[in-house]
C-alpha cells in the first residue's frame, strides 16, 4: 500500500492530468445526462480530488488544511443535485465552491511550475494541468451567471445542469483555443466580459508558459 501510495505521489501531474481530462471530457461516452448527473458527476469529483490530494502531500501549512475540508465540501455537493435539482441557491453555493477549489488547486500549481529551474516531465504536465484548470474555473465562473440568469447565453441547453455544464465546457474550450465557431454567444454584459476576460487570460497564461518553459529550457542548456 506504501509502494502504491509513492508510486502515484511520483506520478501526481499525471494522475490529475488523467482526473482533468475524465472530469471534462468524459461526457464523449455517456449519452444518459441523467446518470451522467447523478453517478458519473460524483465519480469524477472524487477521482479529481484524489489527483489533488498528491499535490498537498506532506505538507502541513493551512493550504494543505483547507484543501482537505474544501474537497469534503466539493465531494458532498454532487451528491445533492438529484434533491436540490429546482432550488437556485444550491447551484450557485456549488459553482461558487468550484470555482474556489479549482483556482485554490491552479495557485498550488503556478508556485510549482515557477519554482524550478529545469525542464522535466512533472512540468510540462503540469503545464497543460494550470491549462485545464483555468478551463474549469471559467467553465464554473459562467455556471454561476446561468443559474443567476438562464439567458446569459444563446444557444446553451437548459434542460439539465450536465447538459448546462458541458454546453459550457464546450464554450469555454473553443474560446481558450481562439476558435469560436458563434453557436453560443454571451447575451449579457457580465457574462461578455467574462467571456472577454477568460479569453485574454488563457492567451495571457500561454504567451507566459512559453516564456517560463523557454527560460528553464535555456538554464538546462547552459
Amino acid at each position: 500500500m506504501r509502494g502504491l501510495i509513492s508510486r502515484l505521489q511520483k506520478l501526481k501531474y499525471e494522475f490529475l492530468l488523467f482526473a482533468l481530462v475524465q472530469h471534462l471530457f468524459i461526457g464523449i461516452f455517456i449519452t444518459d445526462l441523467d446518470f451522467y448527473t447523478t453517478t458519473i458527476w460524483p465519480i469524477n469529483m472524487l477521482v479529481l480530488g484524489l489527483g489533488s490530494i498528491f499535490m498537498f502531500t506532506g505538507k502541513s501549512s493551512w493550504r494543505h488544511w483547507f484543501r482537505n475540508l474544501h474537497f469534503i465540501v466539493v465531494l458532498v455537493l454532487p451528491m445533492g443535485i438529484p434533491f436540490f435539482k429546482g432550488v437556485p441557491w444550491y447551484f450557485t453555493f456549488l459553482n461558487i465552491n468550484y470555482v474556489v477549489f479549482f483556482v485554490f488547486m491552479f495557485l498550488e500549481l503556478l508556485r510549482f511550475l515557477l519554482k524550478p529551474s529545469y525542464i522535466n516531465s512533472d512540468v510540462i504536465t503540469a503545464s497543460i494541468c494550470g491549462y485545464l484548470l483555468l478551463i474549469e474555473i471559467s467553465v464554473f465562473l459562467l455556471q454561476y451567471c446561468m443559474y443567476q440568469n438562464l439567458k446569459s447565453f444563446k444557444g446553451i441547453d437548459t434542460s439539465s445542469p450536465a447538459a448546462i455544464y458541458i454546453d459550457l465546457v464546450y464554450f469555454c474550450s473553443i474560446t481558450f483555443t481562439s476558435i469560436g465557431f458563434g453557436d453560443i454567444t454571451p447575451n449579457h454584459h457580465i457574462t461578455k466580459l467574462i467571456t472577454a476576460f477568460i479569453g485574454i487570460a488563457g492567451q495571457f497564461y500561454t504567451v507566459v508558459l512559453v516564456g517560463i518553459l523557454l527560460s528553464k529550457f535555456s538554464s538546462n542548456t547552459k
